[in-house]
C-alpha cells in the first residue's frame, strides 16, 4: 500500500468526493488567495501516520461564504452539528485582520466522517478534525476494488465509484467552476469593500478636518467677539469719558457765565453785611446770648428751690438722702460747668458741640432723679402729689432752658459758617478779581502790541507796493524771475476753465506771455489784485494776432525732482524742462498729486475750478486739478478721487500690485484734462513705463476727440522696468485687449499672454529715446534690450540716446548752502577744509600723516545693478592702499542690507572707514564736496548722474566702462581721446581684479602727482555737464518729427 495512493470521502458543498492521498507527496490544493487550503503533508513529517494523512487549514469567512454560495437550497436548510475544536487547533484560526493564520501545523490532524455525515461549512471555526487518528486506531479505511469500506457513507461508496468510472468528475467540475466563480465574485466584492473603507476613511478625515478648521473658526470667533465686546466697553467708557467731559466743560461754561452773578451777589453781601453792622445786629444777637445766661442762672435758682423741697419732702434713710445730695451738688457744679462753657463758646464752637452732649446728659440724669422721685413718693401718697408738680414745673423749666440753649447754638453756628463763608467768598473774589485785572492788562498790552504792528506792516506793505510797482517797472522784461510768467500762465488757464476767457483768447495771452511782452507785465503787475472779471477785460484788451515763439511742449511724468524724486527721472525732468525755458519754449508738467509729495517746494498750489471726470472701468469718476510752480515751472498735478486712492498710499510707487492700474488712470485723466482744457500742444512727452500708456491712449481714443495737434516722445530711462501685466487689465483704460496683443503692438516679447506698456510706448510713440548714446547700443543686444531688443530693432530708425545733464545751477559748489566751504574751479583750496570738516564730523582721522590721505566716497543704492560687490571690493582695497573711504547708501533687498550692516559693525570704530547707511540729502553734498575720488562699478548703468555732479565738486570718478559712464568719464590714460577731455579712471571688467586696477591707479596719482591731480580737479570742475547741448538735440527730433507733419 505504500505505493498505490488511498482514497478518503470529503465533503464539497452538497456533494462527497474521494480525494486521493498520496502517501510521500506534497499537493496543496485550494486557494491561497481566499485563505482556503487543504494540505497532504509528507509521511516523514507525520511519523504516527503510517500510510500518510492530511489537514485542513481553519477557513476565512471568503471560503465559508463560498461554502454556502456552492450548496443549494437543501443543502442550506440542513441542520449542522458544530464540535469544540481541540486545544492544538487554536493555531490555525484566522487572526483577527481578516487573513489566515499559515502558521505550520504541528500535529497533522485527520478527518473522520461518520456515517451518513457530512462536514459542515462556515461554522466561523473553519473544518475541524471529528476524532484523531493512530496509526493503531485508523477510522478511514482503505478502500478495495469494490469501493466497501468499513464506516464510509454509502453515497460517498457510490461518488467513489462514479469517480473511479469516470460519471462523478463533471459533477466535481461543476462544483469546482461554481466555486471558482463564487471566488471571483467575492473577490470583486472584497476589492469593493475595501474601496468603499478607503472612501469611508477618507471621508472621515476630511470631516474631521473640516471639524478641525470649523474649531479654529470658532476659536477665531470668540475671541472676535471677546475684542469686539471689549471694544465696546472700551467705547462705552470713553462716550462716558466724555459725557463727564461734557459735563465739566459744561459746568466750567456755567461758572464763567456765573461769575457776574457771583459778584453781585457778594456785592450784596457786602452790603448786608454792612447793614446788619450798623443796625445793631450783633448786639441783638449778643443780647439773646445774655438773656441765655440769665435763664440758666434763673434754672440755678429753680433748682436750689426743688433742693429744698426735696429736702422737706424726703424721708428716707441717710445713706439715701446723703446720695442724692451728693447728686444734686454734683448737678450744681456741671450746671457751673455748663456756664463756662457757655462763656467760651464765643472763642471755640468745637466747645459748644460738648456742652449740647453734656446738657443732654444732665438732661438724662434729671430723668433718673425724677425717677428716684417717683420711686420714693409711693410711700408719701400726699407728699408725692405735691412733689410731682414741683417735679414737672422744674421738668418744664429744664426743657425751656435746653430749647434756648439749642437756639442759642445754632444762630451761633450759623453765625459762623456766615463768617466761613463770607471769607472764603471774599478770597475767591479778590482771586478773580485779581486774574482779570492781570488778563485784562495782558490783552491790553497785545492788543497795543498787535494794533502797532499792524500799522506798522500796513505802512511797510504800502512802501513795499509802491517801491515794487517803481522797481518791476524799470526791470528789464528778460530780466523777469521765471515764476512771474509761471504765475501768469497759470492765472490765464484758470480764466480759460471758467469761462471768462475763450479759447482763442487765452491761447493768444499765453502766447503774450511765452513771448514775455511788457505790455503784457506791465497790465498784469498793476491789475494783479483786480477780480478775475476785471483782469479778463483788460486782458482782451491786449490780445493781437501774434506767432508763436517756440514749441508748447508737456511732459506727462511720475516724477520730478525735487518735489516727487525716486530716482534720476525726477531730476532730468526738471532740469530738460528748465533748459528748454531758457531757450524759449512753453514747457507744462502734468504730475500725479501724491499725498508725500515735498509741497514746501510747490509755490502757489491752489485748486483749479473745474470739473474734470475721467473714463476708468467703465465708470465715469471725478477729478480735481491743482496748479503749482516748482522750480520756475508750471505744473498741474492731478488727484484721483477714486475709491482705491491711488496716490494716497505714503510713497510714490506702491508696494500693493496695482501700480498698472494706478497709472493707468492717471495717464487716462492727464490726456483727458488736455481734451478738456483746450490745450493744443506741439509735442506730449512721456516717461518710462508708468507713463508710456499715453500714446496708445493719444492715437485709439483721444485724436478722434479732437486731441491731435501734438506729436508723441517717449523716454526710457531703464529698460529693465517694463510694465507687464494680464492683458485684461488693459482695458480698464479703454484700450482694446485683443487689438493690442499682437506681436507688432503691446504683446510682450517673452511672455506672449502678457501685454507690456514700455513696448507700446515705443511702438505707438513718433520718437524714442534713451539717455546715453551707449546705452542705447547697448539695449539694442539681448543682455540690454531685456526682450525689447528686436522691437527696438524694428523701430530703429526712430530711437536715439541723448547723454543726460544735471542742473549746473542746483548743484554748484560756489552757492551750494549744504557745504561747509563755498569753492569754484578757479579757488579749489575750499574742497580741503570741507574734506577736514567731513571727517571730523564723522570722527576719522584727520591730523598728522591721516590728513594726506586720500579720501574715496561712494554714495548709491546698494542694488547689484550697481555691482555692490565690486563696492565691498572698493573699501578693503582702499584700505590696503592707505586711503580713508566713506559710503553712503541703502537697500531695498534686506540680504544686502545686512551684509552691510556687518561691514559697518566692523569699522564702527575705524578711524579711516565709515559706512553710513541711509539716504541723507544733505550728507550727500557734503561727501561730493569733500571726496577725492569717487567709485562707481556698475555693472550697467543707463546714464548716471553721480560721476557728473562728483565731477562738478572736483571729485575724480573711477568708473566700469558702460552706459552713460562710458559717454561721460574718459580715462587719463586713454590716448584715443584728446587731453582736455580726460577727466577719470575707467575699468572694463565686473570683477574685483579690474576695480582694483582703476582705484590703484587713482590713489597712485594722488600721493605721488598731487599738481597733476590738481589740475585734474580744476579740468572736471570746467567740463559742460549742463543740459544745454542735450536740450538742443531734443529739440531737433522735435522739429524733425514737426516738420514730418506739415509736410
Amino acid at each position: 500500500m505504500s505505493t498505490i495512493s488511498s482514497r478518503m470521502p470529503f465533503n464539497v458543498g452538497s456533494t462527497t468526493a474521494c480525494v486521493r492521498v498520496f502517501p510521500h507527496a506534497f499537493v496543496s490544493f485550494g486557494q491561497d488567495k481566499c485563505g482556503c487550503r487543504v494540505a497532504f503533508q509528507e509521511a516523514a513529517k507525520v511519523g504516527k501516520l503510517g500510510n500518510g494523512g492530511f489537514c485542513f487549514m481553519p477557513l476565512s469567512p471568503s471560503c465559508r461564504i463560498r461554502g454556502r454560495n456552492s450548496s443549494g437550497n437543501q443543502k442550506r436548510s440542513q441542520a449542522r452539528r458544530v464540535r469544540d475544536p481541540p486545544h492544538s487547533e487554536t493555531k490555525n484560526r484566522t487572526g483577527e485582520a481578516g487573513r489566515d493564520n499559515k502558521t505550520p501545523v504541528h500535529g497533522a490532524q485527520a478527518l473522520t466522517i461518520a456515517p451518513g455525515e457530512r462536514l459542515p461549512l462556515g461554522d466561523g471555526g473553519g473544518l475541524r478534525s471529528q476524532r484523531s487518528i493512530t496509526s493503531t486506531d485508523a477510522s478511514i479505511a482503505e478502500t478495495d476494488g469494490s469501493g466497501a469500506s468499513s464506516g464510509v457513507p454509502v453515497e460517498v461508496q457510490r461518488l467513489a465509484s462514479g469517480y473511479r468510472d469516470g460519471s462523478g468528475v463533471n459533477g466535481l467540475m461543476l462544483l469546482v467552476k461554481e466555486a471558482e466563480t463564487n471566488i471571483r465574485t467575492l473577490n470583486e466584492l472584497r476589492e469593493r469593500a475595501v474601496d468603499e473603507l478607503q472612501s469611508a476613511r477618507k471621508e472621515k478625515e476630511d470631516l474631521q478636518s473640516q471639524v478641525e478648521v470649523l474649531k479654529a473658526r470658532l476659536a477665531d470667533s470668540e475671541a472676535k467677539l471677546e475684542h469686539t465686546v471689549q471694544a465696546r466697553e472700551k467705547a462705552q467708557l470713553l462716550e462716558e469719558e466724555v459725557v463727564v467731559m461734557k459735563q465739566r466743560l459744561a459746568q466750567t461754561e456755567a461758572d464763567s457765565k456765573a461769575l457776574p452773578e457771583l459778584k453781585e451777589q457778594n456785592k450784596a453781601l457786602h452790603e448786608s453785611l454792612n447793614s446788619l453792622q450798623h443796625s445793631g445786629g450783633k448786639g441783638a444777637l449778643e443780647a439773646k446770648y445774655q438773656s441765655s445766661l440769665d435763664e440758666v442762672n434763673s434754672l440755678r435758682v429753680h433748682l436750689a428751690d426743688a433742693q429744698a423741697e426735696i429736702a422737706k419732702f424726703f424721708r428716707g434713710p441717710e445713706r439715701e438722702s446723703a446720695g442724692l445730695q451728693e447728686y444734686i451738688a454734683g448737678l450744681e457744679n456741671k450746671i457751673a460747668d455748663m456756664e463756662r462753657q457757655l462763656a467760651e463758646a464765643n472763642a471755640n464752637s468745637a466747645e459748644i458741640e460738648s456742652l449740647k452732649v453734656e446738657g443732654m446728659t444732665l438732661h438724662e440724669e434729671a430723668a433718673a432723679l425724677r425717677m428716684k422721685l417717683a420711686g420714693r413718693s409711693d410711700n408719701t401718697s400726699h407728699s408725692s402729689a405735691g412733689g410731682d408738680t414741683k417735679d414737672q414745673s422744674l421738668q418744664h423749666q429744664v426743657e425751656t432752658l435746653q430749647s434756648l440753649l439749642s437756639q442759642a447754638m445754632a444762630e451761633r453756628d450759623a453765625l459762623l459758617k456766615v463768617r466761613r463763608e463770607n471769607v472764603q467768598l471774599r478770597e475767591q473774589v479778590e482771586l478773580l478779581e485779581e486774574r482779570i485785572r492781570v488778563s485784562d492788562a495782558e490783552i491790553q498790552a497785545q492788543l497795543q502790541i498787535y494794533t502797532a504792528e499792524v500799522e506798522a506792516f500796513q505802512a511797510s506793505l504800502g512802501d513795499l507796493k509802491s517801491g515794487n510797482e517803481i522797481n518791476v517797472a524799470h526791470v528789464p522784461v528778460g530780466e523777469m524771475p521765471w515764476e512771474f510768467w509761471s504765475g501768469l500762465q497759470l492765472r490765464i488757464s484758470a480764466l480759460m476753465m471758467s469761462d471768462m476767457l475763450t479759447q482763442e483768447d487765452g491761447k493768444e495771452l499765453q502766447l503774450m506771455a511765452w513771448r514775455r511782452e511788457k505790455r503784457l507785465r506791465d497790465v498784469y503787475i498793476n491789475q494783479a489784485d483786480m477780480r478775475d472779471e476785471d483782469l479778463a477785460v483788460e486782458f482782451k484788451n491786449l490780445i493781437q494776432p501774434t506767432k508763436r515763439p517756440g514749441l508748447h511742449i508737456i511732459h506727462i511724468s511720475a516724477e520730478m525732482a525735487p518735489v516727487a524724486k525716486v530716482g534720476g527721472l525726477g531730476d532730468v525732468l526738471t532740469g530738460l524742462s528748465r533748459s528748454f525755458q531758457k531757450k524759449g519754449h512753453l514747457v507744462e508738467a502734468i504730475l500725479p498729486k501724491y499725498d508725500c509729495m515735498d509741497y514746501s517746494r510747490i509755490a502757489n498750489l491752489k485748486e483749479l475750478d473745474m470739473e474734470l471726470h475721467s473714463s476708468f472701468d467703465g465708470k465715469i469718476y471725478e477729478n480735481k486739478v491743482w496748479t503749482g510752480i516748482v522750480e520756475g515751472l508750471p505744473v498741474y498735478f492731478i488727484e484721483p478721487l477714486h475709491p482705491e486712492k491711488f496716490f494716497w498710499r505714503g510713497q510714490f510707487y506702491s508696494t500693493e500690485p496695482d501700480d498698472f492700474r494706478r497709472f493707468t488712470y492717471f495717464c487716462r485723466a492727464a490726456l483727458e484734462f488736455l481734451l478738456q482744457s483746450g490745450k493744443r500742444p506741439d509735442i506730449i512727452h512721456s516717461h518710462d513705463w508708468q507713463t508710456a500708456v499715453v500714446a496708445p491712449l493719444y492715437w485709439d481714443i483721444y485724436v478722434p476727440l479732437g486731441l491731435d495737434s501734438a506729436r508723441l516722445a517717449f523716454t526710457c530711462h531703464n529698460f529693465q522696468y517694463q510694465g507687464v501685466q494680464d492683458p485684461a487689465a488693459i482695458t480698464a483704460c479703454g484700450l482694446s485687449a485683443r487689438d493690442l496683443m499682437r506681436p507688432d503692438r503691446m504683446q510682450d516679447n517673452s511672455a506672449h499672454n502678457r501685454i507690456n506698456l514700455l513696448k507700446g510706448g515705443i511702438v505707438f510713440s513718433n520718437v524714442v529715446t534713451t539717455v546715453s548714446p551707449t546705452y542705447a547700443q547697448e539695449v539694442l543686444l539681448p543682455e540690454g534690450g531685456k526682450g525689447l531688443q528686436g522691437t527696438l530693432g524694428v523701430h530703429s530708425k526712430k530711437f536715439f540716446g541723448i547723454l543726460n545733464g544735471i542742473d549746473e545751477e542746483v548743484w554748484d559748489p560756489a552757492t551750494d548752502v549744504l557745504i561747509d566751504h563755498q569753492y569754484s574751479a578757479d579757488n579749489i583750496d575750499g574742497k580741503f577744509i570741507n574734506k577736514q570738516k567731513l571727517r571730523e564730523r564723522l570722527g576719522m582721522a584727520s591730523q598728522g600723516d591721516d590728513e594726506k590721505r586720500p579720501l574715496v566716497a561712494c554714495v548709491t543704492r546698494l542694488v547689484p545693478q550697481k555691482g555692490v560687490h565690486l563696492i565691498r571690493h572698493s573699501i578693503y582695497r582702499t584700505l590696503e592702499k592707505g586711503g580713508q573711504f566713506i559710503l553712503l547708501g541703502s537697500s531695498p533687498f534686506p540680504d544686502i542690507q545686512r551684509e552691510f550692516e556687518d561691514i559697518a559693525r566692523q569699522f564702527e570704530n575705524h578711524p579711516q572707514i565709515r559706512l553710513v547707511l541711509k539716504y541723507d540729502e544733505a550728507l550727500s553734498h557734503a561727501i561730493y564736496a569733500a571726496a577725492d575720488i569717487f567709485v562707481i562699478p556698475s555693472i550697467f548703468e543707463p546714464c548716471g548722474l553721480t560721476q557728473m555732479i562728483s565731477m562738478r565738486y572736483g571729485t575724480i570718478p573711477v568708473v566700469r566702462r558702460t552706459g552713460g559712464l562710458a559717454d561721460s568719464v574718459f580715462d587719463v590714460d586713454d590716448q584715443r581721446h584728446p587731453e582736455e577731455q580726460k577727466n577719470g579712471f575707467v575699468f572694463d571688467d565686473a570683477n574685483e581684479g579690474s576695480l582694483s586696477w582703476g582705484l590703484d591707479r587713482a590713489l597712485d596719482y594722488y600721493t605721488q602727482r598731487p599738481e597733476w591731480w590738481q589740475d585734474l580737479v580744476k579740468r572736471a570742475m570746467q567740463m559742460d555737464l549742463s543740459w544745454d547741448a542735450s536740450a538742443d538735440q531734443y529739440l531737433d527730433l522735435y522739429e524733425q518729427v514737426l516738420s514730418k507733419v506739415k509736410v
